[in-house]
């Protein structure tokens, strides 16, 4: 079968996971300060209703990457996080919904390259001069569990690696 392009049978691309958040956020990030919808509309092209534009933003402060602000009978816009913030929420959310997160923990950092494992294992370290780091900034870091929101209790004398 021959498609003539702009006939009925043509399918526009299907868009990847993420891609339009991704999108709204980079927009939001080069605007000048908060903005309505309609300006990131225009701003990402295509022919993308206002309602989509509407949604996207709404699951985008829903997922805290973006915050409004009332602006007369609507909204203004402002990115709260980057691709990388967006991404990070992304595996926070998958990390909820597991009962197990030790095992998942564990898989995922198993599953590392030997540079992204050196890369988290430096992004774990709290640094030295720290006030947060606790009383006994001699010890070094603490476990992975001192990184949670949660309090964790206190280890036990003599512990360590």
């Amino acid at each position: 079968m021959v498609r003539v392009h702009g006939s009925p049978d043509e399918r526009p691309r299907r868009r990847g996971q993420g891609e339009l958040e991704a999108q709204v956020l980079a927009a939001l990030r080069q605007a000048p300060g908060p903005v309505t919808a309609a300006w990131v509309q225009d701003r990402i092209g295509g022919k993308l209703a206002y309602t989509t534009v509407m949604t996207i933003l709404t699951r985008l402060q829903a997922k805290r990457a973006v915050t409004r602000e009332r602006a007369g009978r609507s909204f203004e816009w402002r990115a709260s996080s980057d691709e990388a913030g967006l991404a990070a929420l992304r595996m926070r959310k998958v990390l909820d919904g597991e009962a197990d997160r030790e095992a998942v923990l564990a898989r995922f950092v198993t599953a590392l390259s030997p540079d992204d494992e050196r890369l988290l294992r430096d992004l774990l370290v709290l640094p030295e001069d720290d006030p947060d780091a606790g009383a006994d900034a001699g010890s070094g870091p603490g476990p992975v569990s001192d990184f949670r929101d949660e309090p964790q209790p206190e280890p036990e004398a003599g512990a360590g690696a």
